[in-house]
């Protein structure tokens, strides 16, 4: 007679393993459209204008910020798609197939970094308990869905790192041809995505160490970072051609970006950046919110216990912590601290929460503990179930605010609000610049006098630019705030998705992208 519960037992891992999958695919491709036709994300929108610019005859996009990998792979991949379906090929992609294809590609590279972390995990935690703990806290995880969603470099970034830990792991056991050679095409892929990728080669080259260490063969080490070096350039190079080709162009972007994010050139849109102070920023700023809190605080346990019980020791373990620490070293004390920084070491609270849970003996505690961490990765994921806040809050001005109105609004926010009446006069105020343009306080004081409303479209102003270094703008906002102004807030257009944090209080692209809240003043 057939049994339930037979079954169940002889199909356990099986099952499990579906049920892992479903939610890994479901966290990482529902809500792709996010944003609702509009795209607010400044850098997918910079690769996606890039990767429509290229067609058959010229591959060149025109593009020297990042790598040419991700714009070559989304493009071949979109004409073979194509040509499966309708038997021909495209000229050019439009704004928004690119949009789309390259967030189907950030989502694909976000699951397979699941499954070789999963791949890790089996050398590193000895229940299999364990392991599938660290893997719903992996895909879970809310900065790993987030770039999951975006059409960025991050999750091939994060792909690349974890890929190479694994060949690391393998290399130590068994120095052979083919892991070097495997490793260096997915670095080759990693640097020609973003040049910065260089960094994530450290645990290959941690493993040749180990190597040299246990067989002091010097010869055997040189030979195996010249080959890995020689090849990892080679594909670099094939992968992304315009490191060479173009290579005028790419040294001037790079030094511009090395600039930006040194802080020697200091733009607009890192104020944010101002006197913080490095490694605590992102502890305080982005961790927490990336990690949900009580991986977070979790982590931190797991981390206690590691040194507690001399894990230290573990060479599986120094490959991933070292290289780990070594590029939160690096990152962690550029001037511009953006969350995509730290994307490729955000599995690493996972790592050592399962750690700190799998310490407990007990069932029924390590299932609370669990059911803890990820709670909050569940309730960032109603993001992607609900409506753009930015489209709602259009629709509200269109229908309740008089046609003829007069709007104060900021700009520098990606992109405006998408408003389409054409009686509404929303005036897009530069306060980026209010506090060293000497005309600008009083066109301020103008615009106040005449607007009968006023739109706070995100945190990106009034957190950055609310302190003494910008008294213009630090007048004003608290002037708004307190109702000194004579303006009284009427409406506010947030989704809280940070359990137990306040999602303005992240480093400010954790919001603004995909959920910025929206304030609207009415004047007394």
């Amino acid at each position: 007679m057939f049994s339930k519960k037979s079954f169940f037992k002889k199909n356990k891992s099986f099952i499990i393993f579906i049920i892992f999958l479903i939610c890994l695919l479901f966290t990482r491709f529902y809500g792709l459209n996010w944003g609702n036709s509009f795209f607010f994300h400044p850098d997918e929108n910079r690769d996606a204008v890039a990767l429509s610019q290229m067609n058959l005859k010229n591959l060149n996009p025109d593009f020297y910020a990042y790598g040419q990998f991700p714009l070559l792979l989304s493009f071949f991949s979109f004409q073979f798609g194509n040509f499966l379906i309708n038997h021909s090929f495209i000229t050019n992609l439009s704004f928004e197939q690119s949009i789309y294809i390259l967030r189907f590609w950030s989502a694909i590279f976000s699951c397979l970094s699941i499954w070789f972390l999963y791949l890790i995990s089996k050398n590193i935690f000895n229940k299999k308990s364990s392991q599938l703990i660290f893997i719903i806290l992996l895909i879970f995880n809310p900065g790993l869905i987030q770039f999951a969603h975006f059409g960025t470099n991050e999750s091939i970034l994060i792909f690349v790192f974890i890929v190479n830990i694994f060949f690391s792991f393998k290399i130590v056991k068994n120095c052979k041809p083919f892991y070097i050679i495997t490793a260096a095409i997915i670095s080759g892929i990693g640097i020609a995505s973003k040049i910065s990728a260089i960094i994530l080669l450290g645990p290959v080259f941690l493993s040749f160490l180990f190597n040299f260490i246990s067989s002091k063969k010097i010869k055997f080490f040189l030979i195996n970072c010249f080959l890995f070096c020689a090849l990892t350039l080679t594909f670099s190079l094939l992968f992304s051609p315009q490191y060479l080709i173009k290579k005028t162009e790419f040294l001037y972007s790079l030094n511009y970006e090395l600039s930006v994010s040194t802080g020697k050139n200091k733009v607009y849109y890192t104020n944010q950046f101002l006197n913080s102070i490095p490694y605590f920023f992102q502890i305080k700023n982005i961790f927490p919110y990336t990690s949900g809190v009580f991986v977070f605080i979790f982590s931190g346990l797991g981390f206690f216990y590691f040194l507690k019980n001399k894990k230290y020791k573990n060479i599986f373990w120094l490959l991933i912590l070292i290289p780990s620490l070594v590029y939160f070293l690096y990152n962690g004390q550029l001037y511009t601290k953006w969350t995509r920084y730290m994307v490729p070491i955000f599995f690493i609270f996972p790592f050592l929460a399962t750690y700190f849970i799998s310490q407990f003996k007990t069932k029924y505690i390590i299932f609370i503990l669990v059911l803890l961490s990820i709670i909050p990765g569940i309730y960032f994921c109603r993001r992607y179930f609900l409506v753009d806040n930015r489209p709602i809050a259009s629709v509200w001005l269109i229908n309740q605010i008089p046609s003829t109105s007069s709007i104060l609004s900021e700009s520098g926010n990606v992109m405006n609000l998408p408003v389409y009446s054409s009686n509404l006069q929303i005036n897009n105020f530069d306060f980026y610049n209010l506090d060293s343009n000497p005309n600008l306080p009083s066109q301020l004081t103008t615009q106040i006098s005449k607007s009968e409303y006023i739109i706070i479209p995100s945190r990106r102003m009034f957190k950055n630019q609310n302190n003494s270094t910008f008294p213009f703008s630090q007048k004003y906002y608290q002037s708004l705030f307190s109702g000194q102004l004579g303006f009284t807030q009427i409406r506010q257009f947030n989704y809280h998705l940070s359990l137990f944090l306040n999602d303005e209080n992240a480093e400010e692209t954790w919001s603004v992208f995909d959920n910025p809240t929206i304030r609207i003043y009415k004047k007394d």
